[in-house]
């Protein structure tokens, strides 16, 4: 990409477009285009269209999209699945249509099969079956990645997808029903500090294992990629390591200044019993996380502080 590009950034506001406009700032990208969720419904494929012909982004960022934690998945599967699945239609088509130079659509880890090999590498794609409390999410972003190389196939079209982990940082959302694990841990925590509470109630048995990536690192990874990765096959995007729910909550603590118990409800369920994501692929073309878990917490416990006061 060049400096004065037209770079159009789908889901601008969130915790992963927000990033990714904070880093194109960084490094010196300033013709950027982009519309919040009321000013351009994005399910709605001809407000796209007309979006498209009118702005001709040269390259675009899918970063838009429904998402959330167990509860929200198993309790919302068909907006989930109608939503993700509008938007990336709506988006993809309008790239091939309008010419854009290349594409980024972001992906997720829980495209990978329940119990993939660990950690999981690229290769793992449809190669079992889902994890069910996500499934039609998952499926959502399946075809996402699988239309992509189709257009790249038959159309000639430059469009990649990355598959990051699970993601944190500034700009989250600290819901507790629709939030995924860590941000939703992080305001239990920080409530239970508040309200001198004597324990935390965790879903599941807080064995399970999961790899947290912080969100601007992903930023930085999907600007290197943009740059630098022409390939059809996925590419993962994460830190190499895990730690289990207990542990991620025990860090949390210490970082909120917490010093009081957990309870872990083992009648709710865990989720897919461990999710590492194989990074060879990206580490060899160059990039490498570099935000410790630890430090990325503090950011985001900061950000927390400042918009939940």
């Amino acid at each position: 990409m060049d400096k004065n590009s037209k770079i159009y950034v789908a889901g601008h506001k969130g915790l992963v477009g927000s990033a990714i406009i904070r880093q194109l700032r960084k490094e010196g990208y300033d013709n950027l285009v982009f519309k919040t969720h009321i000013e351009l419904e994005l399910t709605e494929q001809q407000n796209v269209f007309d979006y498209f012909k009118e702005e001709r982004p040269e390259y675009v960022f899918l970063a838009a999209a429904k998402v959330g934690g167990i509860l929200s998945n198993n309790t919302y599967p068909a907006q989930f699945i109608y939503s993700n699945l509008q938007i990336q239609t709506s988006i993809i088509h309008a790239c091939y249509k309008f010419e854009v130079k290349k594409l980024l659509f972001l992906g997720s880890s829980c495209i990978y099969p329940k119990f993939a090999s660990q950690p999981m590498s690229e290769d793992a794609l449809l190669s079992g079956k889902l994890e069910p409390t996500n499934q039609a999410y998952a499926i959502a972003k399946i075809a996402g990645i699988i239309m992509c190389q189709s257009y790249n196939t038959e159309y000639g079209t430059n469009f990649i997808s990355v598959m990051p982990t699970n993601l944190y940082g500034p700009n989250d959302h600290y819901d507790l029903y629709n939030s995924h694990v860590l941000p939703a841990l992080l305001r239990k925590i920080h409530e239970a500090k508040i309200n001198n509470s004597k324990t935390v109630e965790i879903w599941g048995t807080g064995t399970v294992r999961r790899e947290f990536l912080y969100v601007d690192d992903l930023a930085k990874a999907c600007l290197f990629l943009m740059n630098k990765y022409d390939a059809d096959e996925i590419i993962n995007i994460g830190t190499g390591e895990d730690i289990t729910i207990r542990e991620l909550a025990e860090t949390i603590a210490e970082v909120v200044g917490y010093n009081n118990g957990f309870h872990f409800d083992k009648t709710k369920p865990d989720g897919t019993p461990k999710k590492l994501l194989n990074v060879e692929k990206i580490n060899k073309l160059g990039w490498k996380a570099k935000t410790d878990l630890q430090t990325g917490l503090k950011l985001t416990y900061e950000d927390f502080l400042k918009r939940y006061s």
